[in-house]
Parts: structure tokens; sequence; C-alpha cells
């Protein structure tokens, strides 16, 4: 086996430099198949690496390869089977168990406890070893000792170290001594034994001097063993005299243990004082109001601008010292809890007086601008106001009230509000909803009667000389309604009025109204002119310029006053965040004095807004309807508009009222709009045309072109482009579906003159209009109007010259046959004579008489509005001198030199045409 070992150390594992530590014969359990061993080795660089590996001869036999490594740290456990009795089986669990049979019980042990002593110097991670004796683990047994080589058991024994001792490198020290010696020996070469003999004595005489030296020294030790004596005495003498002085010093030791103990005391007295100091003036700094604040808070004037001052900086002190954060165990303080329940009255007493202020507040106020408001209707006399304001005056200014200085009177109170919402969130809820309650009726007063006027300027004023009627009311009513301002409920009693009915009669210069495919209501789109739009679009964007900034001036003045700006809301547990706010809730709820929330304060702030104006948005509906009624194309302007003031509402606030509002009565206006388009469709195919005039421009073209000219100049860069560009493609296609559709059931007049005049038209006004998304339909009209127009040419103009015509497509008829064309003349029936013959009943007499009668025919066919005669009879007249330079081809080719001519040359035809054309 050491022979085996050394061969695999020398072949296998010092080119991988790797020592051998262990080796062991086996095979696998169950199978009769070659054996091979398992070796134990390790790396010679660092990191150290400890492997197993199998080795087994080659098929020849003649040497040993390496088959299998396995990394130790990957071996899990080692299984020896039985640690009582012998057996040479055992199992190594890697990735997989591994089933071995050992030549001897001592190989196995021998290997296993190898791997054991491995493990330990080398892997963190420890292996399992089961049914392995203890013993083996500690150290070989003796029958492995005296089975193995003692080179072999120090290798295996001692594991790695004591395979590095059993050899050891010379220095160059002892190489140059070795050296020197076998110099100084002629046979230490060739007579080793001669050698050994000389080294042998040499070692001998260097024992018997050592051993004389040793002797020589025997009177010295002697000497120093008695100073070992005396020192050891003295050393006795000092330990006694330092037992004297230990024993003074306990004495002193006990009477300092009394002193420290004393001071420690009193340190810790200092000290405890120092933080009892210490934690009463943080109470009493903290926890103090000065009376100042107290009486500014029980009795401070929340009237004028100073005593709002004193409030709000002693309801601040109030809510600091309410605040302030309490040390462990302050809250158990009698004196503490005095002064907490002290600041909890305070508090409640100055919220409850803060509360039915701002209530008092919000009453006065409305009541004042809900006076304003009335006398101009009614013309009732209040203090402060013009008797001659009237609701016709009113109407004449189209605008809405300023609630600038309610505003400005109310943002003084914005800190205690924000104080308020802090500390009592139930009384902030309360006024919150109170100035909800009174705003939302004085708003729908204004908004009505504002939009009362508008409508009225849009249908048209009175007659000249008559004035609005107004009906008055005794003061009693007005007091009566101001008075129900006042109620304990906090809501406005007190029913609103509204203006009086006015008859608006129409102007009497309106002409008739036309079956016009633009007809939307009562009216009709011929009935209205540029003024009246004008005057429309100026009066819509009035209202949308008035709403604005009345709607961000209260949503601004709400996020000041009730402190709303951009913060998240407080944290709590979420309610249903679809509450109608007109059920006197809002999207919070008040449990035990702390505010719960569903969403942000931008939501509340919406919220508000959504209650307060609530009339905006079905009175905006209103008058788009209205509208939409007086001319459809009104919706055109509306679009636009509107649009517009999404557009800047959005780049304000996406999510603002304002901007949800106008957005939801934009998709009405849009979807006017598209029924504006969607009714012209479908009237352009309900069109009926007479069977006994002529056809002419079609009603929905010529409306088309005012459309169009009309909407391009609206959505002049406009944000809505887009929805106008898709109308022009749905009715740019009726429109030519709904013409062929005409022309094919026209009976009077041709299908040719219909498509011709129509497209001419169609194609003119794009051309004009230079509408960009319908560029492919302009090109298309030009195509169906040239295509047709040459159409009615061939049409009409047939073959004036008949006779000479069918002469002419016989000799054509000739040449195609095969017979050369100077060969024609000589057949009979196509000779010179039958040739002149023909020509003589065409003189130029008769060519004029005819192309008379073509003239007044297509005038019958023609209509005046388009003025396409003269284009029509030029092309008349360049087909007519076509076939004669056709008939003079013929005549020279097929009879040249026969002088045979026409009765009338292409002069004598231009002639013609231009007399006849100016004659008429």
């Amino acid at each position: 086996m050491t022979a085996i070992k050394h061969a695999l150390q020398r072949d296998i594992f010092t080119p991988n430099d790797e020592r051998l530590l262990s080796i062991v014969n086996v095979c696998k359990a169950g199978k009769k198949k070659r054996n091979c061993f398992l070796c134990a080795t390790v790396t010679t660089e660092r990191p150290v690496q400890v492997n197993v590996v199998k080795v087994k001869k080659s098929d020849k036999g003649d040497f040993y390869k390496r088959q299998t490594a396995w990394a130790l740290r990957d071996l899990a456990v080692v299984d020896a089977k039985d640690a009582v009795k012998e057996n040479p089986e055992f199992d190594l669990h890697f990735d997989k168990v591994y089933k071995w049979v050992a030549s001897s019980t001592v190989e196995k042990n021998t290997f296993i406890s190898c791997i054991w002593k491995l493990n330990q110097r080398y892997l963190r991670k420890k292996i399992d070893f089961i049914n392995v004796s203890s013993q083996l683990l500690e150290e070989l047994p003796k029958v492995a000792e005296e089975s193995v080589p003692s080179g072999e058991n120090q290798s295996v024994a001692g594991g790695d170290e004591e395979a590095v001792d059993e050899y050891q490198e010379l220095n160059a020290r002892e190489e140059q001594d070795i050296e020197i010696m076998m110099e100084g020996c002629e046979c230490a070469i060739s007579n080793a034994e001669a050698f050994a003999e000389k080294l042998s004595r040499e070692l001998q005489v260097l024992d018997g001097a050592n051993i004389q030296s040793i002797m020589a020294s025997e009177k010295q030790v002697n000497i120093l063993m008695k100073l070992l004596d005396e020192a050891l005495k003295e050393v006795d003498q000092i330990e006694l005299k330092l037992s004297s002085y230990e024993e003074m010093l306990q004495s002193v030791k006990e009477q300092m243990d009394q002193i420290s103990e004393s001071n420690h005391l009193i340190h810790l007295s200092n000290t405890n004082n120092g933080k009892l100091l210490t934690e009463i003036e943080f109470l009493v700094n903290h926890m103090d109001l000065a009376k100042g604040h107290i009486k500014a808070l029980q009795e401070g004037d929340l009237t004028s601008s100073r005593g709002i001052e004193a409030c709000t900086n002693a309801a601040d002190a109030l809510l600091q010292c309410m605040n302030v954060a309490l040390r462990p165990g302050h809250d158990m303080l009698q004196a503490v809890k005095q002064q907490q329940q002290r600041f909890s009255d305070l508090r409640e007493q100055f919220a409850r007086r803060l509360a039915s202020h701002l209530n008092s507040v919000f009453v006065q106020q409305s009541s004042k601008i809900f006076l304003h408001l009335y006398s101009r209707s009614h013309s009732i006399s209040v203090p402060g106001h013009d008797q001659s304001s009237t609701l016709a005056q009113h109407s004449v200014e189209l605008t809405l009230p300023n609630h600038h200085p309610f505003h400005r009177d109310l943002l003084r109170y914005a800190k205690l509000m924000e104080w308020l919402k802090n500390t009592d969130y139930g009384k902030y809820e309360g006024l919150t909803k109170n100035y909800m309650d009174y705003l939302s009726r004085l708003y729908e007063r204004e908004i009505k009667d504002f939009f009362e006027v508008a409508k009225i300027k849009m249908t048209g004023t009175t007659r000249e000389g008559k004035k609005f009627a107004t009906l008055p009311r005794k003061e009693s009513a007005v007091k009566q309604e101001t008075e129900s301002l006042h109620g304990s409920s906090g809501k406005l009693t007190g029913s609103t009025s509204s203006l009086n009915k006015l008859s608006v009669q129409s102007s009497g210069n309106r002409r008739s109204q036309s079956s016009s495919l633009l007809d939307m209501g009562n009216m009709s789109a011929s009935d209205l002119d540029v003024a009246d739009r004008t005057k429309f679009d100026k009066i819509f964007e009035q209202v949308l310029s008035e709403l604005e900034p009345l709607c961000l001036a209260e949503q601004d003045f709400i996020s000041k006053f009730f402190k709303l700006q951009q913060h998240q809301s407080i944290s709590g547990t979420a309610t249903n965040e679809s509450e109608e706010m007109d059920g006197g809730t809002l999207s919070r709820s008040y449990t035990s004095g702390v505010p719960q929330t569903i969403s942000s304060e931008k939501d509340m702030i919406r919220q508000m807004m959504t209650k307060i104006f609530r009339c905006i948005e079905p009175e905006l509906n209103n008058l788009i309807a209205l509208g939409d009624k007086i001319d459809s194309f009104n919706s055109l302007y509306m679009l636009v508009k509107m649009s517009h003031h999404v557009w800047t509402a959005q780049n304000v606030d996406p999510a603002s009222f304002l901007s949800t509002t106008l957005g939801n009565v934009l998709v009405t206006v849009k979807r006017n709009f598209d029924k504006c388009i969607s009714n012209q469709m479908k009237q352009m195919d309900e069109v009926k045309i007479s069977k006994k005039s002529k056809v002419g421009i079609l009603s929905f073209v010529a409306e088309f072109e005012e459309f169009a000219a009309l909407a391009e100049s609206i959505f002049k860069n406009a944000e809505r482009r887009g929805d106008l560009d898709k109308a022009y493609i749905k009715l740019i296609r009726a429109v030519f579906v709904s013409v062929e559709k005409v022309a094919n059931e026209s009976q009077k007049t041709p299908r040719d003159v219909v498509m011709m005049e129509n497209f001419h038209r169609i194609f003119a006004t794009l051309s004009r209009l230079k509408i960009s998304c319908l560029e492919a339909e302009k090109k298309e009209a030009k195509q169906k109007y040239t295509d047709h127009l040459q159409s009615y040419v061939i049409y009409s103009l047939g073959q004036p010259l008949e006779k000479l015509n069918h002469f002419f497509e016989g000799v054509e008829a000739r040449v195609a046959q095969g017979i050369r064309e100077e060969e024609v003349s000589y057949q009979l029936a196509f000779n010179k004579q039958e040739l002149r013959k023909v020509i003589k009943e065409y003189p130029g007499k008769e060519v004029k008489k005819g192309l008379d009668n073509l003239y007044k025919k297509v005038d019958k066919h023609l209509c005046e509005e388009e003025n396409l005669l003269q284009v029509v009879w030029h092309s008349m007249q360049d087909e007519f001198i076509r076939q004669y330079k056709h008939f003079e081809g013929l005549i020279a080719r097929c009879y040249p030199g026969s002088g045979i001519t026409m009765e009338f040359t292409i002069q004598d035809i231009l002639d013609y045409c231009s007399s006849i054309a100016q004659s008429h």
C-alpha cells in the first residue's frame, strides 16, 4: 500500500500541487467491479482545499488515472454502518449517497479518521459522523498503528502537520556544514559504513566531554543554591512588613469609605434637586398662560382688527400650552391635570364664542349682499344704495357682483379658523356647513339673475319705448326675507326671488323662414345675419368671462379662509367619498373631536365649490340649449369659446371645480355640435328636387359653403380644430353622395350638368377657403367637374355635321380593312363626287344655325348662379374645331390634289361662336 501511495503521489497529485494524506482500497457495494482507491488530499497552495478523489487503474493496467473528485465541504454525512462490530462497508453522502466496501476494516477506519481530522481543521461546516466509534475520532486504533508502516501511520494519524514533520528541508547553513564535514572524510561517499563509524567515534568523544563539563560545575551549583536560600529569607521579611502596613491602612480605608458614601449621598441629593427644578421650570414655562391671553380668550373683541390680532395670539399661545410634549410622569401630577382642564375649558369657551361670532358675520355679510341685490331688482330704498337702480339697468351691464369686500372682511379670521380646525373640528365643520348654506343661496340668486339677463340679451331687446315691467314689493317683505338669514339653524329660510318673466318679441325685420337644412328649431339660419351671430358670441364670451373670475376668487378665498391650501388631509378612518354635500355633510366624519378624512383637502375645496355653485352647470346648459335653438351655428361659437376656457382652467388646476364644471358643459356643447353636423347630413339625404324646374346649385352645396366660411372664421387658431376637421370630412362626403343622388334623380336637367355645376361650386369653395384636411376632396371635386364638363360637351355637341361624319366613318372603315388612304377615292361610294355632294349640304349658314340652336339648348340646361355658360360654350367650340381638323386631315390624306375643301373655315367657326355668344 505504501508503494501505491508513493506512486499516486508522484504520478497524479504532485503535478496538481496536492498532497496525499490517506488512501483506502474500495469497490462499490453490491457490484462486482474492479477495485479503485479513495484518496484524501489537500492542496499545497493557500487557501487550502480538501478533496476526496477517486482513482482507478487504466484499462491496460499499467498506470493510474484520476476519475472523480469531490470537495470535502460538499460531504454531508459519513456512515460507518456499525460502531461496535468490524464492518468494511461505509457510505459517503455527497450530492447523492455513494456506498463503498473497503478491502479491510483497518483501511476504512484510517480513512474515516483522516476525514474527521481534516474536517476539524479546515471546515467550518462540520460533517456528521454516524455509526463511528468515538475512539476512532480521537486517535487511530492500535491495530492500525501495528499494521500500517511508520511513515504511513504518521501521515495519516498526524494529519497534515505530521506529514509536514516527516520531512524538513535543510537550511543553507546546515547544507554548508554537511558539505564541509563530507569533504573532511574521503570515504564519505565511496564507503558509507566507514563514514558512519567515524561519525560515531566523534559523537562518543563529544558526549564524554559534555559529562566532564557537567561534573566540573557542581561547586558553582552549590553556591547558587545557597544564594537562593538567602533570597527566600529576605522575601519572608518583606512580606511581614507589608502585612503590618496593610493592617495600618485598613482603618484608613474604612474612614475613606464612609466619607465617599457621604459625598455620594450629597451629590445624589443635589442632582435630584437640580432635576426637580428643571422639571418645575419646564412645566411653568410651557404650561403657564399669560393673564392677558386669558382675558383675550374670554372677553377679547372679535370685531376690531386689534382685538382679532390679540385673540389670535392668545389662541396660538393656548394651543402651544395644550400641545406641549409632557415627559413621563407629568400627567400624574395634580397641578398638571388642573392646568390641562383649565386649558380645555378656555378652548371650549373661546371656540364656542368664535363660532357664534363667525356665524353672525356670515349672516350679516350675506344680508348686505342680499339687500343690495334686492334693491337692484325691485327699486326698494336701502340705505347706502341707489334707488334708481332697476332690472333694466342691471340687464345692460351683464356683470356679476364682486364679493371682494366680503372676502376681505372674513380673511381677518383666517388664522382663527385654522386654530379652530386644529382644536375643535366639530365647530369648524359646523361653520363650514353654515358658510356653504349661506353662500349657495346667495350665489344661486345672483347667478340665476345673471343668466336671465344673458338670455334676454341673446333673444333680443323689447320694442322701442317699452320698459321692463317690475313688480314692486313691500319693504316688510324685504325685512322678512333678510331676517330669515338669522335663523338658529344657520340656514337661509327666506325664499329667493327671481326676475320677472319678460315677453321678448323678435325683431320686425327678420326674414321669413325657409326650408334650410340648418333649421334646428323654431328659427332658421337664413333668419340670422352676421351681426346676430357676433352678438351671441360676445354675450357667451361675457358670461364665461364673468363666471371664471367669480369661481376662482371664491375658491381662493375658501382655500385661504378654511386653510385647505395644498395640504394633505389628516389621516383617519375613511368614510364614503360619494356622500352628498347637500345633505349637510362634508367628506369627513367627526368622532370624539378627531377629524377623519377620505380624501385630500383639494377634494374638500372642490366639494365645497360644487355645493356653493351648484346652479352654474344647469344654468350654463340651459343657456347653451337656448343658443342652439336660436341658431344651430351657435354651437360652433360655443365649442370654440368653451374649449378655450376649459383649456385655461386646466392649465391652472386640472382638478379644480371650474375645470371640472366647464369640462362637463363642454361635453354638452360638443354633443350639440355633433348633433348639428348629423342633422345637416340627414337633411342632405332627405332633400327633394322639383321635376319641373332646373336643378342648378343645390341648397346643401351652398349651405356647406356658408358653413365652411363661418367655421373657418370661428375656428381660426382654436384648440378644437380637430373636431371641425372631422366634421368637414363627414359633411363633404355626404355632400358628394347627395349631389350624385340628386343628379341621378334629375329629369329636367341633364345629370352631367348637375354634377358639373355643383362640383364646380364645391371646388371653388375649397380652393378659396384652403382647408388643409380637404385637399383630397378638392382634387376629387375638380376631377368630377372636369369629367362631367367633357361628358356634357361631347353629349350635347354630338355630330353637328352628321352626314359628313357618316361619310368619313365609312372612309376610316375602308382604311381599317386594308385599303390604302390614297386609294379610297377610287371606291365608288367614296369618290370625289360623293365627297363634294356631302360637303355642299353644309354651307356656313346652316352651320351657324345649328350652333345657335345648340347654344340655346345649353342655356336652358345651365343655371345663371354658377355662370358656366361661356365655359361650356368655349369647350364646345374647341370640340367642334377638333372635329373640323379631323375631317380636313382625312381629305388631305385620302383625296390628295383634289382641291376639295369645306364650305367654311376655322375662322368662320370662331366668328359664328363669338357672334352667337354676344347676341345672347
